[in-house]
């Protein structure tokens, strides 16, 4: 029965300043680069047949590294910036504190977390989800009706529409979903793709 394996990628660089990141390609951080270790070693004994990861670094990153933890490197890949994460648009770089200073902290909260709203020049969650869901459609599911395994290494945004959809979850109860950085959240499927179960891997 095929798995698909959603991961955030570990701790950048921007998430430990508190800012806006998006589209800026920040690296890890020490705690990103071992949250991504970890993500590997959460992964052992479950064999990855393909990897989809978006075009920024600090995915690309948490995957090399979650590979290299299962001593694995000829796996099929593809990167593409329909999984990047959020555009934040003119909030990106900035720090959500002050952010949240300067416009408000019911403002900070429907930027970050609503579903329809935009920042300034930026996308809003229905945005991302209108980019990611074609791309899982064309690209991924047909892996998944093969039976295969797919591993997807992504950013907090681009994961939440992606289990939007997949979970049925409304766009009022979205608002409340954190994935955390580095922690494996598994579905298993049959080649249907009806969802048997869903749990996150780690050792706790």
């Amino acid at each position: 029965m095929p798995k698909l394996i959603l991961v955030r990628h570990g701790q950048s660089e921007w998430n430990l300043q508190n800012r806006f990141t998006g589209w800026v390609d920040v690296d890890l951080t020490k705690q990103g680069e071992e949250e991504a270790r970890e993500a590997g070693k959460n992964l052992h004994g479950i064999q990855i047949d393909y990897l989809f990861t978006s075009v920024l670094k600090r995915a690309i990153r948490t995957s090399e590294l979650i590979l290299e933890e299962l001593g694995i490197n000829d796996v099929p890949t593809e990167r593409d910036e329909a999984l990047n994460e959020r555009h934040y648009g003119d909030l990106q770089g900035q720090n959500k504190q002050e952010i949240g200073e300067k416009y408000g902290q019911e403002q900070l909260h429907i930027w970050r977390r609503s579903y329809d709203v935009a920042p300034p020049n930026g996308e809003s969650l229905l945005d991302t989800r209108e980019r990611v869901l074609p791309y899982y459609k064309e690209h991924i599911e047909p892996l998944l009706k093969q039976g295969k395994n797919v591993l997807v290494v992504a950013h907090g945004n681009s994961l939440r529409a992606l289990v939007m959809y997949l979970e049925n979850i409304s766009k009022e109860e979205i608002a409340s979903l954190n994935i955390p950085t580095g922690v494996p959240y598994l579905y298993e499927m049959d080649v249907n793709l009806y969802i048997n179960e869903i749990k996150y891997l780690d050792e706790e």
